[in-house]
Parts: structure tokens; C-alpha cells; sequence
């Protein structure tokens, strides 16, 4: 594919509370197996692009760990490649990333030193499927300076939280507003932008030269009238890991067979970082309904509605319901867990209950199998 490929992964959210005190947004745990990452990395290596830049920043830690191989994404190759940049203090430069633009700005060498005409710009911290190859066709068709991909919100949804944009007949963005305080459109931006290699480098320069450093404000909405700026509709699934609520909703999905059939039974797959783990076991007396459990777990209790990350050990009577229990997490005998989300690496005491009763619970435990 004619193109390169930037993953942007280094932003903090506080909205996702104690879920990102130890880690980035991109590295969230999605769906039993995967990360928030593996979706735009995955998209890229079905789009047959091949060289893929990611930028990570806060908490990255356990993000760099899941992109320490790229062979699970079929990045390990002679041409091409997959690339991690974090914030590097330089002679020039001692800052951390200001901002999206600041970022590229500070790995401008990787632009630079690329060959292939244009850039795919994706978020680190979304659910979807996409062929940026389609993306690419109708950008060229339009001769569009920039093509932001966008998509039709359902009503009830927040979208003040989103860049929302208003398009004209021909798909034109005539207006772009970043998160306002009324929406006057439920057309949102998906974080997703393909723009010309050589004019995202002029671009990025001139917003740094004028001290400008975020993609959004200081390119998309300040040259909306200056450059043919394009809405691409995505079709199908799509959703933004940006609160708790977002994120308890979005592993919820994959409860529905008609979200696990699209992402995990129909072509193309979705790729991650594989641990060598024994399958799930279920034990005398468990029982399990419309619920996901990943490999390594086991299972003595009650799971119901529920989404098992690997790991996870339930003792004898236990009840969980529409709860989501991440990595590692061992749940003591007799203990209750409904509409929570509890924190990886964490241990629940027998008799313990735990319940969301306005809205959604996190559970963070200290665990006292790793304390020396």
C-alpha cells in the first residue's frame, strides 16, 4: 500500500479513572484477549500498510511490553516495519509531547526518512474494522487534501465528547467543532485521517514554528477553509474507549454473538500478543451463561453476563454478574461481584461482596500473593 501508517497512543484520560493509573488508554484490556491498540494495528496490517509508527507517552509501560514483537501483527520484516517513539530529550528539544501534532513534530525524521506518498493517522484507543486501503481510494477520488474518517452517532449518544462535523452534499466539511458545548450535528469524527506524506511535514512544521501542537485545533478546524477537507462514513461497529462507561459498554458488546461474529469469526481477524496459557476450566458444580472466559482462567462459581480476562480463578460459591474481571485477579470463596469492573493482578477476599448500585464499580485490590 501506498502508505505509511502513525498510531497515536501516548494521551492520558482521566475519565477512565483508576483504569489508567498504571496504564495507557491504548493498552486498556478489550474483549478477553486483545488491547485497545490491537484494533488500529490490526486494520493496518489487513491494509496491507507496512510500515506503522506508534507514539506512546503516559503509563507506557505495559504498552511497550505488548509491542515488544511485532510478529503478531506481521510487522517483523526487512522493508517496513513496526516502530515505538516516546518522548526523548534532546539537545533541541526537553519538552514531553505537547500535543498530537507536537508528537509527529518530535519524530518528524520518521516522516522525513519514509518513502511512500501518503500518511494514515489512527487513535490508539478505539473498537472498529477498517480497510484503510478503501479509505485511501476515495481520498485520491475527491483529491482531498485531508479525509477525516467520520460516523453517524445513534441519538442518545454523548457526542459533545467527539470533534463533531458538518458536511455538505458532497461530503465536504464545511465546519469542524472540537467537543462543543451543543452539538448541532451527530456526524462525528472517528480519530482516523489520511492525508499527502510531503503536506502533513509542511503543515506539522508551520504549526511548530507558530507554537501550535495539537492535529484537531491547529490544523483540521484552523485550515477547514484553506484545504479540501473530506468526511469518509465508516460502516459498521465503531466505538471510543474513552470513559468507564464506554469501556464497560464496549466489552459488554462482544457479549451480543452479532458483534463476537463480526470481530472474531469473520475475515479480516483481529491480531494480539498471544500468552501460552491452558484453556479456561470449568470445575464440578460451576456454571456459566452469556459470558466470555479466556484462556487460564478457572471456574468453580457462578458466571453470568460477564467478561473473564486471563487468569481469573473463582472460588466456590461465588456469584459474579455483568462484571468485567481483568487479568490475574484470584476472587475468594462465597464472594458476589455485579456490575463491576475489577482491576487486573488483584485478590478478593472470601465473603466479599461488591456491587455498582449508581453505575459502574471499580475494584482495586492490593494483592498480597506478589507482596515480599
Amino acid at each position: 500500500m501506498r502508505a505509511i501508517g502513525i498510531i497515536l497512543a501516548g494521551g492520558n484520560n482521566h475519565r477512565m479513572k483508576e483504569l489508567t493509573k498504571k496504564r495507557a488508554v491504548a493498552a486498556l484490556p478489550v474483549a478477553g484477549s486483545y488491547r485497545s491498540i490491537d484494533f488500529a494495528l490490526s486494520n493496518m496490517t489487513n491494509s496491507h500498510v507496512q510500515k506503522v509508527a506508534v507514539f506512546t507517552q503516559y503509563n507506557a509501560g505495559s504498552l511497550n511490553e505488548h509491542l515488544s514483537s511485532s510478529k503478531w501483527w506481521d510487522f517483523g520484516r526487512k522493508q517496513g516495519g513496526l516502530y515505538v517513539f516516546t518522548p526523548a530529550v534532546t539537545a533541541d528539544n526537553h519538552f514531553w509531547y505537547r500535543g498530537t501534532a507536537d508528537a509527529m513534530y518530535q519524530n518528524l525524521a520518521f516522516l522525513k526518512n519514509s518513502h511512500e506518498p501518503y500518511v494514515i493517522i489512527a487513535s490508539g484507543d478505539c473498537v472498529y474494522k477498517m480497510d484503510y486501503g478503501k479509505l485511501l481510494e476515495y481520498h485520491i477520488a475527491k483529491k482531498a487534501d485531508i479525509t477525516v474518517v467520520v460516523k453517524e452517532l445513534a441519538s442518545g449518544e454523548e457526542v459533545e465528547r467527539f470533534g463533531i462535523v458538518r458536511m455538505n452534499e458532497d461530503s465536504r466539511i464545511e465546519d469542524f467543532e472540537e467537543k462543543p458545548i451543543v452539538a448541532r450535528s451527530s456526524t462525528v469524527s472517528c480519530g482516523i485521517y489520511i492525508i499527502r506524506r510531503r503536506q502533513l511535514i509542511e503543515l506539522i512544521e508551520k504549526s511548530s514554528k507558530e507554537d501550535r501542537h495539537d492535529f484537531v485545533r491547529d490544523i483540521l478546524i484552523r485550515y477547514k477553509s484553506l484545504k479540501r477537507i473530506y468526511g469518509y462514513r465508516m460502516q459498521g461497529y465503531w466505538r471510543n474507549v474513552a470513559t468507564v462507561e464506554d469501556y464497560f459498554k464496549t466489552n459488554m458488546d462482544f457479549l451480543k454473538s452479532e458483534v463476537r461474529d463480526y470481530f472474531l469469526h469473520k475475515y479480516p481477524d483481529i491480531y494480539s500478543k498471544v500468552d501460552d496459557l491452558p484453556p479456561a476450566k470449568y470445575n464440578k458444580g460451576s456454571r456459566v451463561g452469556n459470558s466470555l472466559i479466556s484462556a487460564g482462567c478457572i471456574i468453580n462459581g457462578t458466571v453470568q453476563d460477564s467478561v473473564l480476562f486471563k487468569k481469573v480463578f473463582v472460588g466456590n460459591n461465588c456469584t459474579i454478574k455483568n462484571s468485567i474481571i481483568l487479568n490475574d485477579v484470584y476472587i475468594g470463596d462465597n464472594s458476589v461481584i455485579e456490575n463491576c469492573i475489577v482491576e487486573s493482578h488483584g485478590t478478593i477476599r472470601a465473603n466479599s461482596e461488591y456491587r455498582g448500585e449508581n453505575g459502574i464499580k471499580i475494584v482495586v485490590e492490593s494483592n498480597e500473593r506478589y507482596i515480599l
